[in-house]
């Protein structure tokens, strides 16, 4: 293990690290090796991404485990890039992925490591297996290989190169090293047992010959480690005392130990597994990610749509809701599926709090107010938020042409629809009342245009001098004032619940619907000069936030991030009944 004092991790201050968090399997387990000393009294994990692909919010789990972990118990925790496999890896992803362990709230300090920092060491390590005898360096070919490892049912055969002496395989694994046999040429294998009921102990191969540039060391190696041989040795290099991974690395363990085993390493982690997350209506395989990328079915990585957390920054989700709906999804040892609707609650409570109302129409319809003079503007004073006075106000302009909702006006309504219609008499939110009086259509296609309205001067502020009641109220925009937008209503990516189940094309549950870009909605002017990422609620439409990507000076793009309520509740609840 590692000696000495290990400086805390950061966190930004509202990551929550206090025993007030639900109890857990693992945090049991922690909380007795403290008190009993094991390690003595330290906790180290490490958070080990593969710079291969962008995060998505399974992976957010494992951040907040890990890290907060380390928080709770006054540890620290190591962000490993587990980069051994140069044909998939790239600095682009490892770039992506601090950025968005940093946005979650979480920093690494001075502990930021790559399994290639350690390469020396590795082979080191594997040099002394093959002394040991422990490993062989064997020439088969990769499908006799696999020909050889045998089933669950019945047992591998040896490898005709499991028996080569000490000295032909240090010979061999020298040359290996130095780039004189092609790739797929041989491999070093691990000397355990092929008759194991356990697959992963049947020789596992330790070393592959890759010629191919490295992110981090170039072309100083051609042979690379695999997975389970660097896991954990890299762990043990590290100190880890708690090596936290998801439940398919169970049958992994066995292999874990056998390496720190046999090498009579310093430092031995207890590996402890727990179950991934899994979430409805969306896909954590990158296989399926990226074959949506690839296909076109979603505008990249970090697509509003997509579970990626670049996806869900740009979309509008918080880190605080994040970590919030990680901690309601629980630590635990059987693997169980999270409901959509779980996430989104967290973010809707989330941003209820902190977040900024304005007026949106999405789909405009023009009011023209005829007793309003026409060249009179007013100014009301409008909340930044109902519950929070410490937000302020800001002005909102009122004149003679507004846009209402197109959705907010029928011409023969519903007995339930207490909107805007012929003869009915509604609330201006924060303004007058106003009656339709009259409806002008188009000429050509009979499609309403515009709407005729009277207001009521007295009922400024929104109330009526002698007591009348209004069943309706609208949000609105002033014409003349009112900025131009383009909204994207982002929804659920997949129909239904399980896209990836077996056997299942996924793409055939993809949702048409879950994009709708709309490119003349209206704002308030105070929207103006709006920054990218900062977060709304259009009053009666939803929390929207301004796109990272594509909004501009010229052109403000807003995402939204979620409807105020839980809209696809009672198609689930249809769903369940039939």
């Amino acid at each position: 293990m590692n000696s000495g004092p290990h400086p805390p991790n950061s966190a930004t201050n509202d990551v929550q690290t206090s025993t007030t968090r639900p109890l857990n399997f693992i945090r049991t387990i922690i909380t007795k090796d403290i008190k009993s000393h094991k390690n003595d009294g330290q906790v180290v994990t490490r958070f080990p991404p593969e710079p291969n692909g962008y995060l998505h919010i399974g992976h957010a789990k494992s951040i907040c485990l890990n890290f907060g972990i380390a928080l709770e118990f006054d540890g620290v925790c190591y962000m490993r890039f587990d980069d051994t496999n140069p044909l998939k890896e790239s600095m682009e992803y490892v770039e992506s992925i601090k950025a968005d362990v940093r946005w979650l709230g979480f920093d690494w300090g001075d502990r930021l490591r790559h399994s290639s920092d350690y390469f020396d060491q590795l082979y080191d390590y594997a040099v002394q297996l093959i002394k040991m005898g422990k490993a062989y360096v064997d020439s088969l070919s990769a499908d006799d290989i696999r020909s050889h490892r045998g089933t669950l049912t019945e047992p591998g055969k040896n490898s005709p190169y499991r028996n080569r002496s000490v000295e032909e395989n240090l010979d061999l694994f020298e040359r290996m090293r130095t780039g004189e046999f092609e790739d797929g040429a041989h491999v070093l294998r691990a000397k355990i047992d092929m008759a194991s009921p356990n697959l992963n102990m049947r020789d596992p191969i330790i070393y592959r010959i890759r010629h191919m540039a490295h992110q981090m060391t170039g072309d100083q190696w051609c042979i690379y480690p695999m997975y389970d041989f660097t896991q954990c040795l890299s762990d043990s290099i590290e100190g880890v005392t708690h090596s936290l991974c998801t439940l398919e690395f169970e049958d992994h363990r066995p292999l874990y130990d056998w390496y720190l085993d046999e090498l009579e390493v310093d430092c031995h982690p207890q590996q402890i597994e727990f179950s991934r997350l899994s979430l409805n209506y969306t896909v954590m395989s990158k296989r399926i990610l990226n074959e949506l990328v690839e296909q076109g079915h979603v505008n990249g990585w970090d697509d509003p749509r997509m579970p990626t957390l670049v996806g869900m920054r740009r979309r509008g989700y918080t880190p605080a809701a994040i970590r919030d709906f990680c901690g309601r999804a629980g630590i635990t040892k059987k693997d169980n599926v999270i409901e959509m609707s779980l996430l989104e609650n967290c973010v809707r409570e989330d941003l209820e709090e902190k977040t900024p109302r304005r007026m949106c129409v999405l789909r405009p319809l023009r009011v023209v107010i005829d007793n309003y003079p026409e060249n009179q503007v007013e100014e009301f004073d409008a909340p930044n938020h109902p519950n929070d006075p410490t937000m302020g106000t800001r002005k909102v302009p009122f004149s003679r042409v507004l846009y209402i909702e197109r959705d907010d006006f029928l011409e023969d309504p519903p007995k339930k629809f207490f909107r805007l219609a012929p003869g009915r008499e509604v609330r201006l939110r924060y303004a007058y009342f106003v009656k339709c009086t009259s409806v002008v259509r188009d000429p050509q296609t009979g499609e309403v245009t515009e709407l005729r309205c009277m207001y009521d001067p007295d009922t400024r502020g929104g109330s009526a001098p002698d007591g009348r009641k209004v069943k309706g109220t609208l949000h609105w925009v002033s014409a003349e004032h009112a900025l131009e937008v383009e909204t994207r209503l982002c929804d659920r990516l997949f129909r239904n619940a399980n896209p990836a189940s077996d056997g299942a094309d996924f793409k055939a549950s993809l949702n048409p619907d879950s994009i709708e870009t709309l490119t003349a909605s209206r704002v308030e002017p105070s929207l103006a000069g709006a920054m990218p990422e900062t977060r709304y609620q259009f009053e009666r439409q939803g929390y929207f936030c301004v796109d990272s990507a594509d909004s501009s000076e010229e052109k403000l793009v807003f995402n939204r991030i979620v409807t105020l309520r839980d809209s696809w509740a009672k198609i689930e609840k249809e769903q369940h009944r039939s």
